[in-house]
């Protein structure tokens, strides 16, 4: 593979992919591009590069909580479920950390969130030559060729010198951005109000400075809100944690052998094909997977440190639930928040040092990602993008440049579309696309018509 550092005078300047982001599901691709590379001979391979806005690899670090296990099992990492003998698999990284036997006496599935961290980090170290790190995307420009859009400009800025722009070519782009944190509308962050994202170096910093906590406000019904009201429980021994949200308790997450089909790599095919109303009861059905849920075994733990603190007659944790939020004003030393008991109307004012939004992510437009491109994306007639099976965005016929997405297709591929489960899969189903791709537009004669 050509690669984004090893830049050869040849004729053709011009990228087969960039992806824009890199996360887990663009370095799953990059491992599948860097794999069929390896074996192909110099005429079939792939020139790609991955930009990526951080200065260094990071996945949820603000919640990798020091016990915190994963939700997804081992095998679902970044190559497995495509293909097993890959040397970029968890078992090969545990090989290599020479804790491979100490993992499996363990007799877990669900290792722990930060080791699957360093497994990332360990997989995209081996491709740092694929990747430019402080890359933050600033435009993407159709290149017109005749009418016709052959390709995109995609210009770049260091965040450390924003004057100086850097542009690529390239046929394809694969945008996988992730998510972002999500507050409520009016909620503005500052030093005592945040999203559960910033939890771990909030707390860090409020530790380093010393200043007291006396109570905390968590908002929230999900895993993140559960973790980040256990975490806080445990961090300020001294504290109030108070855990707000509407239901009359935490859900407990849906993780059935039957249930858990619905992210079985076949699961996308059904969801994809299926009518606009089965897609809709689908998702119905099977939220409790995901949303709003939490693990058990934490559920548990919560509750009992709860029953222990009332025998001991001291309550740190409390559990404001059926409850929401009607105000947030800011206070000398932190800040009010007003707590309404929705059976009755009954409100309750906090003063309280932090206010913790666990209320969940959601993803970037593409209009964010992609600038003016967006506007040659087609729409469903309920303004969602259309995208095919394959992962490819339908544009314009004018355009022949292609766009992929990672994440932001839950409306067409199901649930899994921002989950670890098939991530491995769908980086094989989007090289698989570039080859056909490329071979299609190879077979076109010079003169003939662009296939699309």
């Amino acid at each position: 593979m050509t690669t984004l550092h090893d830049r050869p005078g040849s004729r053709d300047d011009t990228y087969d992919v960039l992806g824009i982001g890199f996360g887990p599901s663009n370095l799953a691709l990059a491992i599948a591009l860097h794999e069929h590379d390896a074996g192909a001979p110099a005429g079939e391979r792939l020139r790609a590069a991955f930009l990526e806005r951080q200065p260094r690899f990071g996945w949820h670090r603000g919640m990798l909580i020091d016990d915190a296990t994963m939700q997804v099992s081992f095998l679902k990492d970044l190559v497995t479920m495509r293909d097993p003998t890959s040397d970029f698999s968890f078992l090969c990284f545990l090989r290599e950390q020479g804790r491979l036997a100490d993992f499996l006496n363990q007799k877990t599935l669900f290792p722990l969130r930060i080791e699957f961290h360093d497994y990332f980090a360990w997989a995209a170290a081996r491709l740092g030559h694929l990747v430019e790190y402080s890359a933050e995307v600033v435009s993407v420009l159709p290149v017109l060729e005749d009418g016709e859009v052959r390709a995109f400009d995609v210009a770049t800025r260091d965040p450390a010198t924003p004057g100086a722009l850097t542009v690529r070519r390239t046929r394809a782009l694969c945008v996988a951005t992730g998510l972002e944190p999500h507050l409520p509308p009016g909620i503005t962050p500052s030093e005592r109000v945040w999203h559960t994202s910033e939890l771990l170096p909030r707390v860090e910093q409020l530790a380093r400075s010393g200043g007291p906590v006396r109570r905390a406000v968590v908002l929230g019904a999900g895993q993140s809100a559960a973790e980040a009201v256990d975490y806080l429980h445990r961090s300020f021994p001294e504290a109030e944690i108070c855990s707000v949200f509407a239901k009359y308790g935490y859900t407990p997450a849906d993780d059935s052998p039957f249930a858990n089909r619905i992210f079985d790599p076949e699961a996308v095919d059904v969801y994809y094909g299926a009518p606009s109303a089965v897609k809709q009861s689908l998702h119905d059905y099977h939220r409790s997977t995901n949303y709003s849920v939490v693990d058990m075994d934490l559920i548990e733990s919560l509750s009992r440190t709860m029953y222990r603190e009332k025998v001991q007659g001291r309550q740190r944790l409390r559990m404001l639930n059926v409850s929401r939020l009607r105000e947030v004003a800011p206070a000398a030393d932190g800040v009010r928040v007003s707590v309404e008991f929705l059976p009755t109307g009954e409100e309750a004012e906090l003063d309280s040092d932090l206010l913790v939004y666990a209320t969940g992510y959601q993803p970037r437009g593409l209009g964010e990602n992609l600038g003016e491109i967006a506007k040659v994306c087609l729409r469903d007639e309920e303004d969602a993008l259309l995208v095919g099976r394959d992962h490819r965005v339908g544009t314009a016929a004018h355009v022949h440049a292609d766009v992929y997405l990672q994440g932001g297709t839950e409306h067409s591929h199901g649930l899994t579309s921002t989950l670890l489960s098939t991530t491995a899969v769908r980086a094989g189903e989007i090289l698989g696309s570039l080859l056909a791709r490329r071979a299609a537009a190879q077979a076109v004669p010079a003169d003939g018509p662009t296939q699309r």
